[in-house]
């Protein structure tokens, strides 16, 4: 039966989830996609074609500069100079050859440019979650003209499409290799059975471009252009200068694109200098592509298209005429997508630009003459709906973010209401549970009902909201008033999202953060009243500050952090092989990390039990075997062995990680879930008694949690990089430092206390002391909460798309093989936060006995229970007050220059994070923590203390021993702790 603690984490994480799902909704807005299309039943839509048929070639991440004659000051041996055919050819015939600097709109992800390629429109900033799952365009395109026009699309034909899988970062040759054998028999059969042929190359050096052009005819177009550009490192996704700028080519090799490019009207042509270069190049909208190819080939333009035409590729004549019939078409079918979309129930999202679109559109009719005049003017009322549109689809529904922001606060709420009054009902939490539950669950009922009467007499008044809105409003709403506290609401680490300048540099504040919040333990250890537990304050403080700075050394580095920042995660910022210096450290430290958690745990005498076999039998062989995948994956992208040893590698290092993922999956949670507890029992025979020692007794929560958290953090550490490892190792370190500094000033706090009290004799009682120390305080779960943001920023993760770790997704196997690669993605990306998030309850956990009854030894969810309850609301505050800072600020800020660039991504960093730390928390309260109580009570069910106990009293070295006997027997039960 599911505990009442866990409902209450439970009801939390729905606050939390029904929050950022309106939030979302109203802040990441999707566009309306209009299914109707291009027709022309009374009046002709195209232009006479130049061509018959087009040959497309789409390289991924082609960016401008590795086209340009004109490459950067110190280019690159590997990316410039290397495409040099389309140089040549625009040099040697320029009425025939274009190379353009075209910009792409972000996200500068692979679907959504070719998306955008083929229909014209913008995609928005949602769209680029669809880049791993792909949907079908349901709106019109130039495939869909071609369709309609009785021609073959080859790559979208039955039988003549041939997909190959792309995401496999390491292998850049089987998807082109594929095109290719594909592809040149087609060019090369005289019967020319294609009119529009798409090929998506991978790489440059694949692409054959002498040989495609050989075999064109004079009758076929050629357009070669990149879906979009690239940063330093090789990554996209965002909207960076080297992101957005891609190549296009466009070459004919018979008939003349234009009479003479020179003479066309110059308010009609943009040139933009590329960083770096000193000469500016013509410089274009990607999505101008679709209106020019469907012309040249006669085809109506797509309906939803935003493009306008090029101009020199209609620049026949001298008065321009067909350029003027083709930008009357071009804006022509601008203004009827426009009408349309106004006319749709969404189209009030128009109402603020209508008017200056109107006057764009008067003053394009108002000309008749075909001079340069018209031409700008025509050209223009293109360029102003298309910024439109990109404002328009920058817009936000405020109602839908305002009730997402009240449910994110109103959690902060709840939490911190629960987290008040778990701590103020002195260990009868149990019972103010009883109390509230009911009282939770009629608010979810009442609201929800509240949320559909409002909704019923009010959605007309509520554009974009449907009922389900309003019952996810108003259902949490309702049950969190419930409770009826004043909380204090965290907002330390949450207003800094208001500046750009913290959000740039978060990862460098975060381990200032995480130092910052041990120095009152530290002061705490200064005034201890024994020189050991001075010694163990200020020495764990330090270890953990070391640890937590040399995380700090780990970086990659965001676009805007140049040129303040250096990549140490990988060996540069162009290249994804990891430093030497890790390769060098990743055995050792995979051999030395189960033995450090050994030696923390003999601390306690916790060493025993199940730490005995399985820290080196489970745990040691699987960081071996991860250290070994990475190392050879090292190795092969490097080139140390040769090109010809790649594929036995590959096989090699495959089933290592399949075997150490089962390794630790299967045989360590086995072990575990039988086995949890690190206990192990002496029985010796003093006199006619039999005297019982209890090995581990003092930490017999805490030791077997930490196990069970090895295991996901075995899981981590397989599907992160060397440096990743060792950032992992160091936080390991960190987190158990941490812990024995808590432990320690718990003991100062109950000596202090002891010490002031009526009777100082009571030191002498075996639980008095630790009775009398300080319960849990939120300030515990700070370092801890600190330890996870500083482990994902220092296992190379950023906000930015452009962070993610794709060689992660090919761990398991060598394509992208569904769930698995989509399962060590997730955990390369959010794993390291899961496992220090996990970490929390150890903070309740770590050196607590088994309480403590006078009718005997009961292991209660009195204390143990009820504090993992505290840390696990706490850490899940802490989280939502960063995610509430990241959604206000990008609320507040959602017309700011840097939204989609920084505050977007951070906001959805945040409820990434929000999600992995309540899936975090459930299932270390829900399995782990419910599994060791169980255990322990069993264990120690029905041993009681008499009334003679012997006692001892404690030393600076160790807590003092304490001896019991059993009810039916009389044996004496010695718990030892060598702290």
């Amino acid at each position: 039966m599911i505990s009442k603690r866990l409902v209450l984490l439970l009801w939390v994480s729905f606050l939390h989830i029904a929050g950022i799902y309106l939030f979302t909704r109203g802040f990441l807005l999707t566009r309306l996609s209009l299914e109707e299309y291009s027709d022309c039943p009374l009046a002709p839509c195209s232009l006479p074609p130049t061509h018959k048929r087009a040959v497309l070639l789409i390289i991924d991440s082609l960016r401008f500069d590795f086209v340009t004659p004109d490459p950067p000051q110190h280019p690159s041996p590997f990316h410039h100079n290397i495409l040099t055919l389309p140089q040549r050819l625009t040099e040697k015939y320029p009425k025939k050859s274009f190379i353009f600097n075209a910009y792409a709109d972000p996200p500068t992800t692979t679907l959504q440019r070719i998306k955008a390629l083929t229909t014209g429109s913008l995609p928005t900033f949602i769209d680029m979650g669809n880049n791993l799952g792909a949907s079908s365009i349901d709106e019109d395109s130039i495939i869909k003209q071609l369709k309609l026009s009785g021609k073959k699309a080859y790559s979208f034909e039955t039988n003549m499409s041939f997909p190959y899988d792309s995401f496999n970062v390491e292998d850049l040759h089987t998807v082109d290799n594929g095109v290719i054998t594909h592809l040149f028999p087609l060019l090369k059969d005289d019967s020319k059975p294609f009119d529009f042929l798409i090929g998506h190359f991978l790489g440059v050096d694949h692409v054959g471009h002498r040989v495609v052009v050989d075999e064109l005819d004079d009758d076929t177009l050629l357009v070669v252009l990149g879906d979009h550009g690239m940063d330093r490192s090789g990554d996209h996704g965002g909207d960076g200068v080297l992101e957005t700028s891609s190549a296009l080519w466009v070459y004919s090799k018979g008939r003349e694109l234009t009479a003479n490019s020179g003479s066309v009207p110059s308010g009609l042509l943009q040139y933009r200098t590329f960083p770096g270069t000193t000469v500016p190049h013509r410089s274009i909208q990607q999505i101008d592509i679709l209106p020019t190819l469907s012309l040249l080939l006669g085809l109506p333009i797509p309906y939803n298209n935003l493009g306008t035409v090029i101009p020199e590729l209609f620049w026949r004549d001298r008065k321009g005429m067909e350029l003027e019939r083709a930008l009357e078409l071009n804006a022509a079918q601008v203004k009827r997508y426009l009408d349309t979309y106004r006319s749709k129930p969404s189209g009030g999202e128009l109402d603020e630009a209508w008017d200056s679109l109107q006057a764009a559109w008067a003053s394009a009719e108002s000309t008749a003459s075909p001079d340069e005049t018209k031409f700008i003017l025509l050209s223009n009322y293109s360029r102003v709906a298309l910024a439109a549109c990109r404002a328009m689809w920058a817009q936000f529904n405020p109602i839908l973010m305002a009730m997402g922001l009240a449910l994110l606060g109103m959690s902060i709420c709840a939490s911190w209401a629960a987290y008040s009054s778990i701590s103020r009902s002195n260990n009868k939490w149990d019972d103010w549970l009883k109390e509230q539950l009911p009282r939770i669950v009629r608010g979810l009922a009442g609201g929800a009902v509240l949320g559909v009467v409002t909704y019923l007499p009010l959605q007309s008044y509520l554009p974009g909201i449907d009922a389900l809105d309003c019952v996810l409003f108003a259902a949490p709403l309702v049950s969190s008033v419930s409770l009826k506290s004043i909380p204090i609401i965290l907002v330390l680490h949450g207003i800094t999202f208001f500046s750009n300048s913290f959000t740039f540099w978060e990862d460098n504040i975060v381990p200032f953060l995480a130092v910052s919040s041990i120095i009152p333990y530290v002061l705490t250890g200064f005034s201890a009243p024994t020189s050991r537990l001075r010694y163990r304050i200020v020495g764990f403080s330090l270890l953990y500050a070391i640890s937590v700075r040399l995380m700090a050394m780990s970086t990659v580095c965001r676009e805007e952090q140049q040129p303040y920042c250096h990549v140490t995660f990988y060996s540069s910022s162009s290249l994804s092989a990891p430093p030497m210096i890790s390769v060098i450290l990743a055995i050792p430290t995979a051999i030395a990390l189960p033995e450090v958690i050994r030696r923390f745990l003999k601390i306690s005498r916790s060493d025993v039990g199940l730490a005995k076999p399985f820290l080196p039998v489970i745990l040691t062989p699987t960081l071996l075997a991860a250290a070994s995948y990475w190392i050879a994956e090292w190795a092969e992208t490097v080139d140390k062995l040769g090109h010809e040893w790649s594929p036995f590698i590959r096989v090699i290092r495959t089933w290592i990680s399949r075997s150490a993922v089962g390794w630790i999956l299967l045989a360590g949670t086995t072990l575990w879930y039988f086995i949890p507890l690190c206990l192990e029992i002496e029985i010796k025979q003093v006199g006619e008694k039999k005297q019982v020692t209890v090995l581990g007794f003092a930490n017999a929560f805490g030791s077997p949690y930490l196990l069970f958290w090895s295991i996901s953090l075995g899981l981590v550490y397989i599907t992160s990089q060397l440096v990743g490892q060792l950032i992992l190792a160091l936080g390991t370190v960190a987190l158990i430092s941490y812990l024995e500094v808590l432990d320690s000033v718990r003991d100062v706090q109950g000596m202090n206390a002891v010490f002031s009290s009526s009777a100082p004799s009571a030191i002498l009682d075996p639980g008095y002391a630790e009775a009398q120390s300080s319960p849990f305080q939120f300030k515990d779960i700070i370092p801890v909460a600190l330890l996870g943001l500083n482990a994902f920023y220092g296992t190379g993760h950023q906000a930015t798309v452009s962070s993610l770790q794709w060689k992660s997704a090919f761990i398991l196997s060598p394509n992208v093989a569904y769930p698995y690669s989509t399962i060590t993605m997730v955990l390369n990306t959010v794993g390291p936060l899961f496992v220090f998030t996990l970490a929390a309850p150890l903070v309740a956990l770590w050196n607590r006995a088994p309480i403590q009854s006078k009718d005997g030894m009961a292991i209660s969810d009195v204390q143990i229970t009820g504090e993992t309850t505290l840390a696990a609301l706490g850490i899940m505050s802490y989280y939502a007050t960063l995610l509430l800072g990241t959604s206000v600020s990008a609320a507040i800020l959602r017309r700011h220059l840097m939204v989609w660039k920084v505050f977007a991504p951070r906001f959805m960093s945040g409820f990434i994070q929000m999600i992995t730390v309540d899936i975090a928390i459930l299932f270390g309260v829900g399995v782990g923590v419910q599994r060791i109580a169980s255990r322990v009570a069993a264990m120690f069910k029905g041993v009681a203390t008499p009334t003679d106990t012997n006692t001892e009293p404690a030393s600076d070295s160790k807590k003092q021993t304490q001896k019991r006997s059993a009810p039916s027997k009389t044996q004496n039960l010695k718990a030892k702790d060598n702290r």
